[in-house]
């Protein structure tokens, strides 16, 4: 096994949770660096990208939050082996990727008039769009899961933007709009937080 070690920020989602998700549900031993956000501007010109997260394999990194969870979902058993299902998760993760870009762009709107304009945008826009495609693709893979008929770090990524969607924590964005436009989703999302794995990754995140 390599040794591996994941740098993210210091908090439970955003790009790097998925990797983290994925390599405890497979009991894969892993270096968890956390970065405070106070020493970004010092860490950020060690990446690649400048950008994180960033895998380290047996000292080598490498740096794109999906390619990373490509390769953590291989370890851990996560990710399809059959071509086609394995692109049915691309397609899942990519989308999450997609609707991510356009909100990281209003975490540094200062002006809160502004930025309750942009989020409103935001939500009626992409997220709703967003939201409506990957119910349908859900439904169209079944309906329970998003590739391989089981779950994968497509199912973690969704979840994990459905739950920050949920959280309260996206000022200006109805908590209420996954429930409203995607019930299948906010089902899968409870699906996957039941999760034997999930739940045992996030009780020992409270021990």
């Amino acid at each position: 096994m390599p040794t591996l070690k994941l740098t993210y920020f210091d908090f439970h989602g955003g790009r790097g949770e998925v990797a983290r998700l994925a390599f405890s549900m497979g009991g894969i031993e892993f270096e968890d660096d956390r970065i405070p956000f106070s020493q970004w501007a010092d860490r950020k010109p060690e990446t690649p990208f400048g950008a994180i997260p960033v895998l380290e394999v047996d000292g080598q990194p490498f740096a794109q939050s999906n390619g990373i969870n490509r390769y953590a979902g291989k370890l851990s058993g996560l990710y399809p082996e059959d071509l086609l299902q394995a692109a049915f998760c691309d397609e899942a993760m990519d989308a999450v990727e997609d609707v991510a870009a356009a909100l990281v762009g209003t975490f540094s709107i200062k002006d809160e008039d502004e930025k309750k304009a942009a989020r409103q945008a935001l939500a009626d826009g992409p997220f709703t769009n967003y939201l409506r495609f990957l119910s349908a693709r859900l439904d169209a893979r079944g309906g329970e899961w998003f590739a391989d008929g089981r779950l994968t770090v497509a199912d973690l990524k969704v979840f994990l933007w459905i739950r920050h969607i949920r959280s309260g924590n996206l000022e200006h964005v109805p908590t209420d709009l996954a429930d409203r436009l995607a019930p299948n989703l906010v089902q899968h999302f409870e699906r996957v937080a039941a999760h034997e794995g999930v739940k045992a990754y996030y009780d020992g995140c409270k021990s």
